[in-house]
């Protein structure tokens, strides 16, 4: 590992400014400190989508159990994906009785409505997946929503339906080993969806208002078996003073202009060795004029990776914007997070390590608490404090920082898969059964 890249403060400052514009834009009023995309004000939006994993402001609980959060609700089905939250509406994605479904709920934990699209499509893995693993999300104007039966849609916010789309009908079924994980993505123009598989790979750009295609932009490249799987969500950033979208997947890593799609720029050099079995899965963060890539997987003795790519230049950057790797560490399924300029990666069995994501060099590792089970849904940092959630239903509080401190462990009594979400002082916990809120105080 060789660092060749120097902290920009002025950088720094314009990315801050862009990631402020972008995610009022989609997510509501939120906060924003030192750099990190906050999560806390009218939207918890998942975080894989957009942002960071973080907030740095707002008082979030420290300690809890199943019977005292604030609220519980039961939810009509299982699923994976992870609520989002704007102004006084709690939007998820959910099957219901054997249908693709939309459910809101008020901040207190009483339902709104639930509307019912297409015929729900069951998973391929029964025990970790479901048929919406996609997370919703919002430009405060309309829902939009994509299910593993290819259904992708549009919703007014009092749950009537504005659009459908069958995308298997137009452009046939999904191959991927898994199930679908890519979530959809908004821009003032557009909706943004992105399908990578074994097939004709894509980004494409949907009017909000009707879901008509107004662009697409091929993905497809020639890699190692599985490879071309990808289960990453799209990431909005600033590109030469433009919007932009970057894609992780296919061992490639490209940038595209989002009002066309158009290509900008492409990185590869992420599996040199030509490893099969690699999908994209752990979605990367960006930090200044950084992105921070998970590559291969930490399942598997030697193979994990983690790469900053500089997401200026133009056309294949291959040879020039790779600023440091490490071999020697990595994450297969957790999204990163960032926050106050340190990178946090969770592993499958509990092990944190804080990295730099300017040099690439530990600040500190550590350990939760040993389990039979594993994590598969991502961290969320509020002001400081980890919340990471064990595939067995215990989710950890721990403050990080300068190192691991932890705070508690809060068993919720079912499989917990889905990420989780913060805002306005909320904890919201998705488990296989139901939805929690758990706040300060409640103890």
């Amino acid at each position: 590992m060789t660092p060749r890249h120097e902290a920009n403060q002025d950088a720094r400052l314009t990315s801050i400014l862009y990631e402020t514009l972008i995610c009022t834009l989609y997510r509501g009023d939120l906060s924003f400190a030192n750099g990190t995309a906050g999560l806390c004000g009218r939207l918890a939006q998942l975080a894989r989508a957009y942002g960071n994993n973080s907030t740095s402001t707002g008082n979030y609980p420290t300690a809890w159990n199943a019977e005292s959060v604030s609220w519980k609700f039961a939810l009509p089905g299982k699923g994976s994906s992870t609520p989002i939250l704007w102004k006084d509406h709690i939007y998820l994605t959910t099957p219901d009785e054997g249908r693709d479904a939309v459910l809101a709920l008020d901040v207190h934990g009483h339902k709104l409505w639930l509307t019912r699209l297409g015929e729900e499509s069951p998973p391929k893995q029964r025990q970790l997946g479901s048929s919406c693993n996609a997370s919703p999300v919002t430009d405060g104007k309309g829902i939009f929503v994509y299910f593993r039966s290819c259904c992708f849609a549009a919703l007014e916010l009092d749950g009537s339906v504005r659009w459908t789309n069958d995308l298997a009908a137009r452009f046939g079924p999904e191959h991927l080993f898994w199930d679908t994980g890519t979530s959809p993505v908004v821009t003032d123009e557009y909706v943004i969806l992105c399908r990578m598989h074994h097939g004709d790979s894509w980004i494409a750009g949907f009017d909000k208002a009707t879901g008509a295609m107004r662009w697409q932009q091929k993905c497809n490249f020639e890699v190692p078996t599985e490879d071309d799987n990808a289960y990453t969500t799209p990431m909005p950033f600033q590109h030469n003073g433009r919007a932009a979208i970057l894609v992780w997947g296919a061992d490639h890593l490209t940038a595209h202009c989002a009002s066309d799609g158009s290509l900008l720029w492409t990185c590869g050099g992420f599996n040199p060795d030509g490893m099969e079995y690699w999908p994209a899965i752990s979605s990367p963060v960006i930090y200044s004029n950084l992105v921070i890539v998970p590559a291969g997987r930490d399942d598997r003795p030697h193979q994990s990776r983690v790469h900053a790519i500089r997401i200026d230049g133009n056309g294949d950057v291959t040879s020039t914007n790779c600023v440091w790797k490490r071999d020697d560490v990595g994450v297969f399924v957790s999204s990163l997070a960032e926050y106050k300029g340190r990178i946090y990666l969770l592993r499958p069995k509990g092990e944190i390590v804080c990295l730099d994501p300017v040099t690439g060099s530990t600040f500190w590792s550590g350990s939760l608490p040993p389990g039979s089970a594993r994590f598969f849904a991502s961290p969320v940092i509020a002001n400081g404090v980890l919340y990471a959630a064990r595939e067995d239903g215990v989710v950890f509080a721990a403050r990080v920082e300068d190192k691991l401190e932890l705070l508690s462990e809060n068993p919720m009594g079912e499989r917990i898969i889905g990420s989780p979400a913060v805002a306005d002082g909320r904890l919201l916990l998705r488990g296989d059964k139901h939805l929690f809120c758990v706040e300060t105080g409640k103890r």
